[in-house]
């Protein structure tokens, strides 16, 4: 059972955070809650929180409350409970909430 990313992985994803413009992040790396189990979600948010240039957009209740619980939740650019549904939207899809907005 794959519980977090390894080191070496986490390693390799933060590299390319530090350079990175725009991030969409949905879901953490790994079982964050669990002490043993946090360090591949807390090395990317920290490589994302470091990233003084990136426009970081977290998705969904478990990334959000990663973010929250690392205390880095300010140095992201927006944090969304609605990881589901903020891929469909990106993707296009019409979403019933936004939807019922009437359009002028």
């Amino acid at each position: 059972m794959g519980l977090d990313i390894g080191p070496k992985t986490a390693a390799r994803f933060a590299g390319v955070l530090t350079q990175a413009h725009t991030v969409v992040w949905n879901g953490p790396m790994g079982v964050f809650e669990m002490e043993n189990f946090k360090k591949g979600s807390l090395a990317l948010a920290e490589a994302l929180a470091a990233n003084a240039d990136v426009v970081s957009v977290i998705g969904g209740g478990d990334t959000a409350a990663c973010v929250i619980g690392f205390g880095l939740a300010e140095k992201m650019t927006h944090i969304s409970t609605g990881g589901g549904a903020s891929l469909e939207y990106l993707e296009g899809k019409a979403l019933p909430g936004i939807e019922a907005i009437p359009q002028k």
